[in-house]
C-alpha cells in the first residue's frame, strides 16, 4: 500500500497522526504491501500510487532519488489515482465510493469537484482539454477547464476492465475503447469535437491494451492472447507495425507505452519479461546480413503462403528486454528520458519501481540502474 514506501528525499518514513510505525524487514526497509494502483502521468515525469491509506505522488526527475511530492489522505482505499502532467490536478477514486470521482488541487489541499455515476468507475484518462471517465458500458467526457460534462457515450460494448486510452497532444484528443463485444475492434472517438471517427479491426480476439503516442497519430494495441502487438495510424486505422512478443505461451498484457519520439514501444505483462520494440529504422541502419537474407526470402515466398503464416514471418521481435525479479505481479511500464538518458520505468503493484537504461542503438538486455522500494 502507501505507508511502506519511504520518502526518499528526507530519508524518513512518513508517519500519519495516530498511525503505527511501519514494520521493518531484516534489510531495514519497511515491509512491502500490495498497492491498489500505480500509474505514470502523461509524460512519465511523475508516478501516482494508491492503496489502503490514500495515495502518493512521486517525482521522477532523478534516477537516484524518488521524491514524494504529495501524500493524500482525503480518501482511503484508493484504486485510481491520475495526475494531469506536472500540474496540481489529481483525480482519485476510492473503493469505499467506487461510483464517485474526486478531483483535487493537491498543492492547495482543496477539492475542485466531485461527480457520481450510475456504476463503478473503472478508469479515468486525462489530457489538457478533456477528462474521460470509463464505466463498464459507458464513457463520460468532461471539459478539463471547468469539469462540465460534455458528452455521455452510453451502451458501449461491455468493457469490464475499463480499457481505454486518450491522446495527449494539443492538436487532437482521440479516445480509443473496445468497439465490439465479439471481436478485437477498437472504436476511435474525437473527444475534442465530440464525434465518432472510425473503427479499427485490430485483432482476432478481444483487445487487452491500447496506448497512443504523444502526437496522437499512432495507436498501439494488444489482444488477450498477448502474442502480437500492432501499431495503427490515427485516424485512418492503417496498420503500420506488427511485433511478436512471443510464441510459447499466451500472456496478459497489462500496459503499453510509446516513447515521446514514438520510436520505441514497451509492453509489460503478467510474466517477468518487459519487451521494448523499435518502430522506426533509419535508412542507413541495414539489418544484419542473415536477417536481410531471410527477409528477402520471406518476401519472395510470402505470396504463396497462407496469410497467417506470411504475417507471422514479417513480425519483428523485441529490440530490448528486461527480466524482473519475479513474475505474476501486475506492473505498468513507461519509456522516459531522465537526466538526458533514455530509461525504462517499471512500477509494480508489489510496491517497487525499477529504472533501467535502454541502449537506443544496440538494444539487447537493459541494465538495471536503480530499484526503489
Amino acid at each position: 500500500m502507501i505507508e511502506p514506501i519511504p520518502e526518499i528525499r528526507t530519508g524518513e518514513k512518513v508517519r500519519r497522526s495516530g498511525s503505527s510505525p511501519d514494520r521493518e524487514r531484516s534489510d531495514g526497509y519497511p515491509e512491502l504491501q500490495r498497492l491498489f494502483c500505480a500509474s505514470f502521468n502523461q509524460d512519465a515525469t511523475s508516478l501516482a500510487v494508491g492503496g489502503k491509506n490514500g495515495y502518493r505522488l512521486f517525482s521522477l526527475s532523478s534516477v537516484d532519488r524518488m521524491d514524494c511530492i504529495h501524500q493524500g489522505e482525503e480518501s482511503p482505499e484508493v484504486y485510481i489515482a491520475e495526475r494531469l502532467f506536472s500540474s496540481s490536478l489529481v483525480v482519485v477514486v476510492s473503493r469505499s465510493t467506487p461510483f464517485r470521482m474526486n478531483v483535487y488541487h493537491f498543492k492547495k489541499g482543496t477539492e475542485i469537484c466531485n461527480y457520481s455515476y450510475s456504476n463503478n468507475i473503472l478508469a479515468v484518462r486525462l489530457n489538457r482539454q478533456r477528462l474521460v471517465v470509463c464505466l463498464e458500458e459507458a464513457l463520460y467526457i468532461h471539459n478539463i477547464k471547468d469539469m462540465k460534462l460534455l458528452k455521455s457515450l452510453l451502451n458501449t460494448p461491455p468493457n469490464p476492465k475499463g480499457l481505454c486510452a486518450l491522446s495527449v497532444s494539443h492538436s487532437s484528443s482521440y479516445l480509443a475503447y473496445p468497439g465490439s463485444s465479439a471481436a478485437g475492434e477498437i472504436a476511435l472517438y474525437d473527444a475534442l469535437n465530440l464525434n465518432p471517427v472510425s473503427v479499427i479491426s485490430a485483432h482476432a480476439s478481444h483487445v487487452a491494451a491500447v496506448a497512443f503516442d504523444a502526437s496522437g497519430t499512432r495507436l498501439a494495441s494488444a489482444s488477450e492472447k498477448g502474442t502480437v502487438i500492432r501499431v495503427f495510424g490515427v485516424p485512418d486505422g492503417v496498420k503500420l507495425f506488427e511485433f511478436r512478443r512471443g510464441m510459447k505461451r499466451y500472456v496478459s498484457i497489462s500496459s503499453l507505452s510509446l516513447s515521446a519520439d514514438a520510436e520505441f514501444l514497451c509492453a509489460s505483462s503478467n510474466t517477468e519479461t518487459i519487451h521494448v520494440f523499435r518502430l522506426e529504422r533509419g535508412p542507413s541502419e541495414e539489418p544484419p546480413s542473415w536477417s536481410g537474407y531471410m527477409g528477402k526470402m520471406f518476401s519472395a515466398v510470402g505470396t504463396y503462403l497462407p496469410s497467417q503464416v506470411s504475417d507471422m514471418m514479417h513480425q519483428d521481435r523485441a529490440f530490448a528486454t528486461v527480466r524482473l525479479d519475479v513474475a505474476g505481479a501486475r506492473s505498468v511500464a513507461a519509456l522516459s528520458t531522465i537526466q538526458k538518458f533514455p530509461r525504462l520505468l517499471v512500477a509494480s503493484l508489489d510496491g517497487l519501481l525499477y529504472i533501467y537504461n535502454v541502449d537506443p542503438r544496440e538494444g539487447g538486455d537493459c541494465h538495471l540502474v536503480k530499484k526503489h522500494r
